[in-house]
């Protein structure tokens, strides 16, 4: 039986926010532009609006990229803001302004980590992707290409081209079913998954070669300052990949990314295998996510050695062993 609760606060909205979180990735920006496209295609005569932080360049090739606001309208007051893929109101970043103006708030996600901060949520942990979830809330039959593109490009680097742990036979399926309207598919993947610019080709080389392992090799760190980023022409989005690359090194069963940002902060981006449940780890941190990926940010002036010797002491913890 079709879940009806978004299409009900949809048809009773005529002005819709799709926000996103802070940092957007593929499944960020797929479901968000998914949603705007299929209302687009469904409910014409509504007014929607895709508002998000600047996403990589890469998905341009998503139709409505070019549409997607970058600041945050404090005096709009939307009938409706729907959240899509975002796990906490902070993860909201500056355009939480906007969803705690809307007369009403839907959240679309599948983080278990999310306490459901909206007036209604569609929460489902065990979908690969909010691009699965946000499927199971539309009418198939009125998913064009565009909107298909969208939904296909969010799961596929959720699930890492199909391999992450969340893939399920009910992923594939929709995946398939996407397929059949004509997307471009191995193109997407290419360029949403596996495509590197040169820039970020020298920022995976950096952080590989001056790669930091721990507890014999089953942790692996790797450290990039802003002064890093400043010498190669790189910015957050440069360093897309790379903790999970660290994390296929062999032995590996925790990988993490500490990257200096131009806040001040740390952000750390965990990944592990599968003896590792990442998310207790930046759950230490104030962070969470998924069991094999997750992340959180720490405050600039914690010294890296620290925190990973934290991780280190978590993850020795988890596997029974100690460095």
């Amino acid at each position: 039986m079709t879940d009806t609760r978004l299409t009900e606060r949809l048809e009773a909205a005529g002005t819709i926010v799709i926000l996103g979180h802070i940092h957007p990735d593929g499944d960020c920006v797929g479901s968000a532009l998914g949603l705007k496209n299929y209302l687009e295609n469904a409910m014409p005569e509504k007014d929607v609006r895709v508002y998000l932080e600047e996403p990589d360049p890469k998905f341009g090739f998503l139709k409505g990229f070019d549409e997607v606001i970058h600041v945050p309208d404090k005096t709009l007051k939307a009938d409706l803001a729907v959240a899509v893929d975002v796990s906490d109101r902070g993860r909201l970043g500056d355009f939480l302004v906007m969803f705690d103006n809307a007369a009403s708030t839907f959240n679309v996600d599948h983080h278990f980590t999310n306490p459901q901060f909206a007036d209604g949520t569609v929460l489902r942990p065990e979908a690969s992707s909010a691009c699965e979830v946000l499927y199971e809330l539309i009418r198939p039959e009125l998913i064009d290409r565009d909107t298909a593109a969208c939904l296909y490009t969010g799961i596929v680097t959720d699930t890492g081209v199909f391999k992450y742990q969340q893939t399920s036979a009910r992923t594939m399926e929709i995946a398939g079913t996407l397929m059949e309207k004509g997307i471009p598919f191995g193109e997407i993947i290419d360029v949403a998954f596996y495509r590197k610019t040169p820039v970020q080709n020298r920022m995976l080389g950096k952080c590989l070669v001056d790669s930091i392992p721990r507890l014999n090799g089953k942790c692996l760190f790797s450290v990039v300052t802003m002064k890093d980023k400043k010498a190669f022409g790189a910015d957050h989005r440069d360093l897309d990949g790379v903790a999970e690359q660290l994390r296929l090194t062999q032995g590996v069963e925790c990988s993490c990314l500490i990257s200096e940002t131009v806040t001040g902060q740390w952000k750390l981006s965990l990944r592990s295998a599968d003896r590792v449940n990442v998310a207790e780890i930046a759950a230490l941190y104030g962070g969470g996510g998924h069991i094999r990926a997750s992340g959180c940010t720490i405050d600039g002036s914690v010294p890296a050695e620290e925190i990973m010797n934290r991780i280190v002491t978590e993850t020795g913890r988890q596997l029974g062993e100690t460095e």
